[in-house]
């Protein structure tokens, strides 16, 4: 009986993971696709591959592949690094010091439920004032103010978690709140700080409305490149699907392995011994 409920389970969740991983699957298997194939009706499960269309993205396309797979990179990576330093000294200071936790700290939070092109026109305007238009800066520093709320939640509740007696001795024992921050709260929530670095890394990497609205080909990512294939002749599906099938490749195998520590930073003070 047991083995039958295994069996049962495993074929439940086997069929789940193929409807959620269907449209990715169905685009790595166009990536490989001839035109022809592609093209045929009803559609070719089985069909000689290719490698035409990843050849297009990094040589036959014009567009400059590698350089918007390094802007994405170095959007996500920078967005992450400055998110992750403002956010836990607002939480400690919200926390620890009441600073704006009751009113402040709520109306950020609450931005995060207003949709994002709320904010489009507004940057929009505000870039092309400050020469911010197609700029990785002006990426970055969009990225961070929409992935702060969120950064900041999971701040202030590991940091509610911490118990304040340690940092009391520490008091004690002369240390300044400065560095109680730096020796002892942060080593204390870095698996919590490592979640957050990597849920901004991910959030910011498959960034679409803003860096379409406030990039042009210097400073665009992955995510919008693969539509520059959607063109006044025909649409090149082939060539969007390997675009599509490379840039989600990297936070995949990104997220596969640091799964332990996201894992683990998020269920920081889920369980209370």
């Amino acid at each position: 009986m047991r083995i039958a409920k295994r069996i049962v389970f495993w074929l439940l969740l086997s069929l789940i993971l193929l409807l959620f991983l269907f449209p990715l699957l169905l685009d790595i298997l166009t990536s490989f696709k001839t035109e022809g194939d592609i093209a045929s009706f009803p559609p070719k499960w089985v069909f000689a591959p290719t490698l035409e269309h990843y050849q297009n993205v990094f040589s036959g396309s014009g567009y400059p592949f590698a350089q918007f797979f390094l802007n994405s990179f170095v959007i996500a990576a920078g967005t992450s690094v400055i998110t992750v330093a403002i956010c836990i000294p607002a939480a400690y200071a919200m926390v620890r010091y009441g600073y704006g936790l009751k009113k402040f700290f709520s109306f950020i939070i609450s931005l995060k439920l207003l949709p994002p092109i709320v904010f489009a026109i507004p940057y929009f305007a505000m870039y092309q004032f400050m020469g911010l238009l197609d700029t990785k800066t002006g990426l970055i520093w969009v990225a961070v103010i929409m992935n702060v709320p969120l950064t900041l939640m999971l701040m202030v509740g590991f940091i509610q978690e911490l118990p304040v007696e340690i940092e009391e001795a520490a008091l004690i024992d002369g240390c300044s709140p400065g560095s109680i921050l730096a020796r002892i709260v942060f080593p204390l929530i870095a698996p919590g700080v490592a979640a957050a670095a990597i849920l901004t890394f991910i959030f910011t990497w498959n960034e679409f409305l803003f860096v379409r609205i406030l990039s042009d080909i210097n400073a665009m990512t992955t995510t919008v490149g693969s539509t520059l294939f959607i063109q006044a002749y025909g649409i090149r599906w082939g060539d969007i699907a390997a675009a599509i099938a490379l840039s989600v490749l990297p936070p995949l195998l990104f997220t596969f392995f640091v799964q332990r520590y996201l894992v683990k930073g998020l269920s920081m003070g889920a369980v209370k011994g």
